[in-house]
């Protein structure tokens, strides 16, 4: 639980780097998390839940379930584009612990 919670806290601080924030995110989550498979696991776990709760309530909220699916799509999408800095950092971090 603490290589997820540096892992999202850093990377809301560092958005404005767009790959060099998400690898510093995933470098120290995979330290906290304490070794290379329980970062990895640090990193995806929360990007697939929230990408899958962001495909699912965009359809309900929205009321049109088309416009709905092609918006948590795409926040899937960016979601996945995050994920790949993430989970080098993690695999190094994890190395390093």
């Amino acid at each position: 639980m603490s290589g997820i919670f540096w892992m999202f806290l850093i990377s809301l601080l560092l958005f404005w780097l767009p790959g060099i924030g998400s690898l510093i995110a995933g470098i120290v989550g995979g330290m906290k998390a304490g070794g290379v498979v329980n970062g990895l696991i640090a990193a995806l776990l929360p990007s697939i839940v929230l990408g899958v709760a962001l495909f699912l309530f965009a359809s309900a909220l929205t009321g049109m379930s088309l416009l709905g699916a092609i918006a948590g799509a795409g926040g899937f999408v960016l979601l996945l584009l995050h994920i790949g800095p993430l989970l080098i950092g993690a695999l190094i971090g994890g190395l390093f612990a």
